[in-house]
């Protein structure tokens, strides 16, 4: 049987083993830096797979290697992050999220499963490849600064240094069973925007005695949008989205001050 053959019997045989992974690790989903219970099942995981060569680092990350023949000869990385998000779970399905106001949204729960299925595949394969595989568990990859930049600060990229770093992403608009890839820049750096609007509150009956934080908001916002619709160069795409508006006061109170935060991505 050639290697192709093998990998996808591999991956068909694991699969179940692996979306028992995922279930459980979208029912337990952990914020950006405390992801403990994460890091310690992905440790045990990979403690049953037999990968030995494994270090938790950036308190909360974990990099292991699975070395083939002449292992000194090529290393390749491979990337999953581990973070979930502030978001409450509505979906009504049995592996729900149990953690209330926590909900891996943006598919880490996967990256983290298909990057052990791939350890399981690379374990039993060890012997048909030359080279040593490095797999680093992120942390923190929703929350500046970033837990990349905090495991590149320890060494995750040295001892033995990578010749080239893989990572995924889940995107539900690709079909299923396919997988995307582009030359290029593909996905996009971010920045995160944090906006107080600062104004005079009072009753909504009176609104002449106030300086309304809430129509001002609504002005920004959509402003806002005109910022990268006739500032930016439409051939280079840039997004800039509001996920937070927080105008905490009553159905008849203007409140003092209105909160936003958003984010910008650009390539």
């Amino acid at each position: 049987m050639d290697l192709i053959s093998r990998i996808q019997n591999l991956a068909k045989d694991f699969h179940p083993e692996i979306a028992a992974c995922r279930r459980y690790l979208h029912a337990n989903p952990e914020l950006s830096f405390k992801e403990y219970n994460t890091q310690a099942f992905i440790w045990s995981e990979l403690e049953k797979i037999g990968v030995n060569k494994k270090q938790k680092i950036a308190e909360t990350g974990i990099v292991a290697l699975i070395e083939g023949k002449n292992p000194q000869s090529k290393t390749i990385a491979l990337r999953a992050d581990m973070d979930a998000l502030p978001i409450q779970e509505t979906n009504n399905v049995e592996y729900k999220s149990k953690n209330a106001g926590v909900m891996h949204a943006c598919g880490h729960d996967v990256h983290s499963s298909c990057l052990l299925g791939v350890a399981r595949i690379l374990n039993e394969l060890k012997e048909n490849f030359k080279g040593t595989f490095k797999l680093i568990f992120q942390p923190g990859e929703e929350k500046l600064p970033g837990g990349a930049s905090l495991m590149i600060k320890e060494g995750v990229l040295q001892n033995p240094s990578p010749s080239e770093v893989l990572g995924q992403h889940v995107m539900p608009l690709i079909e299923t069973g396919k997988v995307g890839f582009r030359s290029g820049v593909y996905m996009a750096s971010t920045d995160e925007i944090y906006v107080t609007v600062k104004g005079k509150g009072g009753h909504g009956a009176m609104p002449h005695l106030t300086i309304d934080p809430v129509l001002i908001t609504s002005h920004m916002l959509v402003a806002l949008q005109q910022v990268v619709s006739r500032n930016a160069n439409p051939i280079m795409p840039s997004v800039l989205s509001f996920g937070k508006v927080i105008a905490n006061g009553a159905t008849n109170v203007i409140p003092d001050t209105v909160y936003l935060e958003g984010t910008f991505r650009t390539p």
